[in-house]
């Protein structure tokens, strides 16, 4: 079974049972919601919803320590590798392929996804995405990435059925609480672990919010503390 932790804002680390580790959307430098200590021993496989440096500044240092697999849309594998970084697989939505020890499926998203340069300039990142994740005991979750609630996320429950989803809360650059109660109710999940909340003033929605809105358990997780899933 799968290890989850959470390290503040959107960014998780998945560890599975074989010892793979898979990091989504790394944002460490600036993150102040980034536990205090916490330290990457071993990354296998990157997945990068989209541009915004709040979930892709932390690609290329750890690229350059771990030589990972880099997973993201095809414009951003282009930008990455730009930069020098190794092993980068584009991939774009409804597609799935195997990435070390699980399939991977790119879904839509409603957000935006310019890269900015440290110049100011912004590039062209492609579509904003999320990722479904299929273990090899046959559970799916879902990392919704920034988003706003869409009618398709019907089809991802009908499609991919995940028991455990990672939906953004803060409002203001995503949805809140209320349009995630209403993503839930479209995704059917068993657990909901809440992300994007907390991390910054402008980002007020709460797993309490949410948790007052929905069946399903509201899963809080404590950055840098490990649960198995």
């Amino acid at each position: 079974m799968p290890q989850i932790t959470w390290l503040g804002h959107s960014t998780f680390s998945l560890t599975l049972a074989t010892g793979e580790v898979i990091v989504i959307d790394p944002f460490i430098a600036g993150n102040p919601s980034f536990p205090t200590g916490y330290e990457f021993s071993r990354v296998d496989t990157i997945l990068v919803t989209h541009g915004h440096g709040d979930h892709l500044s932390g690609v290329q240092g750890l690229a350059e320590r771990f030589a990972p697999r880099v997973v993201a849309n095809y414009e951003i594998c282009n930008w990455l590798g730009a930069k020098g970084v190794q092993n980068t697989i584009p991939m774009n939505f409804g597609g799935t392929m195997l990435v070390g020890g699980v399939a991977v499926t790119m879904t839509p998203a409603v957000h935006s996804s310019a890269i900015e340069e440290p110049d100011g300039r912004n590039v062209y990142g492609g579509n904003p995405g999320g990722y479904v994740i299929r273990f090899d005991d046959g559970r799916a979750a879902y990392f919704a990435g920034d988003t706003d609630v869409f009618g398709d996320m019907a089809l991802i429950r009908e499609l991919h059925a995940p028991d455990l989803v990672v939906l953004p809360i803060g409002d203001v650059y995503t949805m809140s609480p209320r349009a995630a109660a209403v993503a839930a109710r479209l995704l059917q999940p068993k657990v909901i672990i809440p992300a994007h909340y907390g991390t910054f003033p402008v980002l007020t929605g709460t797993p309490a919010q949410l948790q007052a809105l929905v069946e399903a358990t509201v899963w809080v997780l404590e950055p840098g503390v490990p649960v198995t899933w």
